[in-house]
């Protein structure tokens, strides 16, 4: 497998890692805490190169349309304010890094972190052309950011070790790692990276 360097235009893009996605979490996704290690590292490496960090984040209102209480698939999670929507602590974030908060509005589903918030516009205010992206889940946030990502023009690398799916139905993760192959993500491991 061929490396990739960390160059002028890239950033990290991490998804979600918030504690009501990890073990003990209300929404909790299998194996959601062994990414945090991997991401952890691309952090260092990002960080040592001034290369700029985003990360999104579920701020969801307590009625949120998504929950199972209105009529949603979800239990009621990433609460704005709550312990669960914290990040996770074992997460190394350096001083520099922005957060775009998504789901914000009731109606407001969230899954994309394009979706109502000042991503877009950052990354291309900071140059940006192609992102390197972790966190959870595959089949939602990942997947769905991601999407939008290509669909803007990004080239996106996904990282395979740092991601992890909720799987509401049987094979949700590996088609949303199909549908982001072939709208043209590159799978690569986190190793890879220079």
């Amino acid at each position: 497998m061929k490396s990739i360097s960390i160059e002028r235009g890239d950033a990290l893009l991490i998804i979600d890692i918030q504690n009501d996605f990890l073990p003990g979490g209300s929404l909790a996704v299998p194996g959601g805490e062994q990414v945090i290690p991997v991401i952890n590292r691309c952090i260092e490496k990002f960080d040592a190169l001034g290369n700029p960090l985003f990360l999104t984040s579920d701020w969801h209102p307590g009625d949120h349309s998504s929950f199972i209480d209105q009529g949603g698939p979800w239990p009621a999670h990433c609460v704005a304010g709550s312990h669960g929507a914290e990040f996770s602590p074992e997460l190394r974030l350096p001083e520099n890094f922005e957060i775009f908060s998504t789901g914000f509005r009731r109606e407001c589903a969230g899954y994309s972190g394009f979706e109502e918030t000042e991503l877009l516009d950052k990354l291309e205010s900071s140059g940006i052309r192609r992102l390197f992206v972790a966190g959870l889940a595959t089949d939602y946030c990942v997947l769905h950011t991601v999407l939008d990502a290509l669909g803007h023009g990004y080239q996106v690398y996904l990282l395979l070790d740092a991601v992890r799916a909720v799987n509401l139905q049987a094979g949700d993760g590996d088609k949303a790692l199909q549908s982001m192959r072939e709208n043209g993500a590159e799978m690569i491991s986190s190793d890879m990276i220079l």
